[in-house]
């Protein structure tokens, strides 16, 4: 059997609507890495805030490995190695900084164990720093602060407006970052071509394997990039629309174990799946 490289989103793939994981996903995500397949987390959330998904799955005791910041830091977690990094220029960040304050949005970024941010603190940083169980801080003097390598900027407003925002900040600094909305109300900074699907490459090519063996199961945006790069992209039943489109296959909802098929049909070849 050929190894293969198992990448899971989490909120709305890996986690229910409850935000848990569930027995008999579980059971199966635990399965496949006895087999000798590997497992990688790739989310958009921050280190700290993956690393309790990650000790439930066990990744510390398998080898498997975590793509934070939507592919801008890959770890392995069992050794802790970051094994590939991107980061963004500072300059453009603090470009950035101040489109927000004129803008009237929120804007956060990441230092170590916490969510920091220079704008007035709003119910989406809340929730981002809740769901990663990390302190947010509000810094004065925010664009002095940052002078340390930022791997993603989350810029936060209501969804209509954070579309216009997307719509801005494509047309103003689509050249230098990646810029892209996770959720109607979170768009995200990135360093430029670095997302999900360009992160699973460096992946691939650190553990030696095809991108045939990758498959990539998601429900959001920011999952579109590596579903339609793995050899087998896996939408949810419960994804957006643009993303079931693009998917070779779409398996049952994250409150449905959605999982376990994929697993089953894909990597561990049960048949009548």
């Amino acid at each position: 059997m050929r190894k293969k490289l198992l990448a899971l989103d989490i909120d709305g793939t890996l986690t229910n609507t409850q935000k848990d994981i569930t027995p008999e996903t579980l059971k199966k995500i635990i399965e496949v890495q006895e087999k000798g397949h590997v497992v990688a987390i790739a989310s958009g959330r921050p280190l700290p805030g993956i690393r309790k998904i990650a000790d439930i799955i066990q990744l510390d005791r398998f080898g498997g490995y975590v793509l934070a910041f939507n592919g801008g830091r890959i770890v392995n977690y069992k050794t802790g190695e970051v094994v590939y990094q991107a980061a963004l220029d500072n300059e453009i960040v603090r470009d950035i900084y101040d489109y927000c304050l004129k803008a009237g949005c929120g804007m956060v970024t990441y230092d170590g164990d916490r969510v920091i941010t220079g704008t007035d603190i709003d119910g989406y940083m809340t929730f981002e720093a809740s769901i990663n169980h990390m302190e947010l801080m509000r810094i004065d003097d925010f664009k002095e602060y940052i002078d340390f390598p930022l791997n993603k900027c989350l810029l936060t407003a209501e969804p209509d407006k954070a579309e216009k925002i997307e719509e801005e900040l494509v047309s103003r600094f689509g050249d230098k970052v990646t810029i892209f909305r996770s959720e109607p109300y979170f768009v995200e900074i990135m360093p430029q071509n670095v997302h999900k699907a360009t992160s699973l490459e460096k992946l691939l090519g650190v553990l030696n394997m095809d991108v045939r063996d990758l498959i990539a199961c998601g429900d959001g945006y920011n999952d579109l990039t590596m579903i339609e790069y793995a050899g087998v992209g896996v939408a949810m039943a419960n994804a957006q629309d643009i993303v079931k489109k693009h998917a070779d296959y779409i398996t049952l909802s994250n409150d449905e174990d959605g999982l376990v098929p994929v697993v089953d049909k894909f990597i561990l070849g049960v048949e009548n799946i």
